[in-house]
């Protein structure tokens, strides 16, 4: 299952955590988005060791805009907090 995350629990959910964690950046308008999505979730019902989380761009503005994110859907792949790679 995907986390829920906001621009507030962002750190403690993602840049805290020691393993790899995979991020989808979204909205609720976004046809691609809604496409990826179940994809996303069966990660994180799959992979019990990757932390997986979708974060609505709308509602958490300054995450997204840390992260440079531009168009979406984004996925970010994280290690111990540190993007390694990311899909657009």
């Amino acid at each position: 299952m995907a986390l829920e995350l906001t621009d507030s629990n962002f750190k403690e959910e993602i840049l805290d955590f020691e393993g790899i964690s995979v991020v989808d950046f979204w909205a609720v308008w976004c046809g691609p988005c809604k496409m990826i999505g179940p994809i996303i979730q069966e990660i994180g019902e799959k992979y019990d060791q990757v932390k997986v989380g979708k974060l609505d761009v709308d509602n958490n503005p300054e995450t997204a805009i840390e992260y440079g994110i531009r168009s979406i859907p984004t996925v970010l792949f994280l290690k111990n907090g540190e993007v390694v790679d990311r899909h657009v």
